[in-house]
């Protein structure tokens, strides 16, 4: 018998926008913003929209941005509309870093209104540089950072223009950098931040050997799924100290219950078997690992695709704790290519799955399948156009589904903050 979904419009106050958040990476690869891209609920304007709509700025409060970004910035497309306009009252200063798209031209009131901004304590990128034309030699006192696209411009043409000495006092940064080979030659540039999913392509390695402590948590998932006892449980969380440690401090970050958990007996009593799976899931990325493009970014992009899955199966078949779990599952699970640099299929036969989760992290198929596409879909600026159609065969408005996509990255910034 399947369960009847009521579609509900965009919740009060939600104006209907996509958003897509992408992650920006330091030269030690930690997560230093976050690219926000937006676009209409239809999904029409999605690549290439010149900025963020007014009124969905507006809506980026200190709150909502709090929840979106955690502790640090938001990078967001403006243009002279945006910038001419009154939301800049009412939008955290220092939440944002406001892009200069291309067609910003430098006019003299314009410019005069850029400077009043960062006299206040905004935060300004150039945006997509292909050449040292005049309106950017024009915009360039005025900003902190200048921005390349690997898209847009090839490798040949950056390591000519990035050494030009009107850069030398600005940080530099290159989007979409898909490989670690081009993260090498950015990073010999010298190049400060990264925006990319580079660090999410497996890099297969046939003699690749997982850490200790990653067997160890492989071994007690094992335990788990196959209904050991729990004292046996207990006993081989022990016997990895780090492992146990690490697991008190990460449920005790996520604020599990009102009270403090202090011994591995009373974790394993406090969560239940179902909920110390999916910590211990979320632990296989939280252990440092060599020649891995980075574990943090995937740490995060893991627990947000984890909880995303869980609350979108939670909305669209509420009451089933279940189908929730197993969403979460195959969320963290999605991206262990990538962290153990193995194919997956090798992977689902290492940790025991049924076939409904095999299935959806080796062919995207069933129903975890299709929510697993649709949250990748909705991760990347190139594909954001295609979420709508995702979002109506679940009967999911655009506002309810951003509201799902903020306690997801609410969830994930708190757990990343807490394991490093």
């Amino acid at each position: 018998m399947s369960t009847q979904v009521i579609y509900h419009a965009n919740p009060p106050g939600v104006p209907g926008f996509l958003m897509a958040r992408q992650p920006v990476l330091d030269r030690h690869q930690d997560p230093v913003a976050f690219d926000l891209l937006f676009c209409d609920a239809d999904g029409a304007s999605a690549v290439g929209a010149p900025a963020a709509p007014i009124s969905v700025l507006g809506y980026f409060g200190e709150l909502n941005m709090e929840k979106t970004v955690g502790e640090l910035r938001g990078f967001v497309d403006v243009d002279e509309a945006v910038l001419m306009s009154d939301v800049f009252n009412i939008i955290p200063r220092t939440k944002f870093i406001l892009n200069l798209t291309e067609n910003v031209r430098a006019s003299e009131s314009l410019l005069q209104r850029v400077a009043q901004l960062a006299h206040h304590g905004f935060v300004f990128a150039l945006d997509e540089v292909l050449s040292d034309a005049a309106d950017i030699q024009k915009f360039l006192p005025l900003v902190d950072i200048v921005k390349f696209d690997l898209h847009q411009l090839p490798l040949d043409a950056l390591i000519k223009l990035t050494p030009q000495k009107e850069f030398a006092s600005k940080r530099l940064m290159v989007e979409n950098v898909d490989t670690l080979a081009q993260f090498d030659t950015c990073l010999a540039l010298g190049f400060d931040y990264f925006q990319g999913y580079y660090f999410a392509h497996p890099i297969i390695l046939p003699d690749r050997q997982l850490a200790p402590s990653q067997l160890a948590a492989i071994e007690v998932v094992t335990l788990i799924s196959t209904e050991a006892d729990s004292g046996e449980i207990e006993e081989r969380i022990k016997r990895d100290v780090s492992l146990g440690l690490n697991l008190l401090r990460l449920v005790n970050t996520a604020a599990v219950g009102s009270h403090r958990i202090d011994s591995l007996r009373q974790a394993l009593m406090v969560l239940g078997r179902n909920q110390l799976l999916s910590w211990m899931q979320v632990m296989l990325y939280a252990q440092p690992r060599e020649n891995v493009a980075s574990v943090k970014p995937l740490l995060m992009q893991a627990t947000t695709r984890g909880k995303m899955l869980e609350l979108l199966a939670q909305r669209h078949r509420p009451g089933n704790r279940s189908i929730a779990d197993a969403a979460f599952t195959v969320g963290i699970m999605s991206l262990m290519d990538a962290l153990f640099g193995m194919p997956m299929a090798q992977i689902v036969r290492q940790i025991a799955v049924v076939e409904e989760i095999s299935d959806a992290l080796l062919q995207r198929k069933g129903y975890y399948g299709e929510l697993l596409k649709l949250t990748e879909l909705s991760e990347r600026a190139e594909t954001l156009s295609l979420v709508r159609a995702e979002l109506d065969k679940l009967q999911i408005s655009s506002g309810e589904f951003y509201q799902l996509q903020s306690e997801a990255f609410e969830w994930s910034n708190l757990i990343t903050q807490g394991m490093h």
